[in-house]
């Protein structure tokens, strides 16, 4: 269970973003404890992580920190793998305390019956090409050869390699996950939050009675959703606070 309010993120995409970005994501870590009691990252906090036996990349060590003073203060953090940090293990895991899973993920959020996924692979048509590629990046053997890599090398592998998916919104405005939202939200056991990343669009929207939400990319602002059992809340960080952009209540 993730108690309310809940708060989720998602795209921050580290170590390819900018430096304010960052600035904008510790800034906001260090705030959720006056107000939140948990944290979702939705996928691809870090443009790109894996872990070595003894290193990991040397990117967002400071947001790590942030994360882990969260959860040392009891606050639990539910990190969604992406397809930019799917090799997370155990320093995420042991080390932070994160609860980091490969989606998609349902349970009680913020008082709703909530399903996190991050939203990559889900078009059936269009993704069917990165489907395959996934399967190979993720396998045991390719993890396995990679982790040869001097971590210098992988990681510079790594961040030539994924400037496409990190640069480009969907062509599709986000519809196609939209249409998947559809689509789950219609049928009979489909939760009452339904969350994706991954398109970089943000978005808070009711389907079939149900709610579609996306906090959009922290990497282009700093979005965030923040569930509590009346309602759901896109927000937008400023200095002071933040600006509610839009809100769903429970029941319309």
């Amino acid at each position: 269970m993730l108690p309310a309010p809940c708060y989720v993120i998602s795209d921050a995409h580290l170590g390819a973003a900018p430096a304010d970005t960052e600035r904008d994501l510790l800034t906001f870590l260090e705030r959720l404890p006056s107000d939140a009691r948990s944290l979702v990252i939705n996928g691809d906090l870090f443009d790109f992580w894996f872990e070595w036996g003894h290193a990991v990349p040397r990117a967002g060590v400071r947001v790590l920190g942030a994360l882990a003073r969260l959860t040392d203060a009891g606050i639990p953090v539910l990190w969604i793998a992406g397809n930019h940090d799917c090799w997370g293990g155990e320093i995420l895991t042991k080390d932070l305390g994160l609860d980091y899973r490969f989606g998609p993920w349902r349970g009680e959020a913020g008082g709703w019956d909530a399903v996190f996924e991050h939203g990559d692979g889900l078009r059936v048509n269009e993704d069917a090409p990165y489907r395959r590629l996934r399967a190979v990046l993720r396998s045991p053997i390719s993890i396995r050869l990679f982790r040869w890599l001097h971590p210098d090398l992988g990681t510079w592998i790594a961040l030539k390699s994924s400037h496409t998916s990190r640069n480009m919104r969907p062509r599709d405005g986000g519809e196609g996950l939209r249409g998947v939202a559809n689509q789950r939200l219609a049928a009979s056991d489909a939760p009452g939050l339904l969350v994706f990343g991954h398109s970089h669009v943000a978005t808070l929207e009711r389907m079939h009675g149900r709610v579609f939400a996306n906090p959009g990319a922290w990497l282009d602002g700093p979005r965030y959703l923040r569930v509590v059992p009346e309602r759901v809340d896109l927000c937008r960080m400023t200095a002071d606070g933040h600006v509610v952009e839009g809100t769903l209540a429970r029941d319309g």
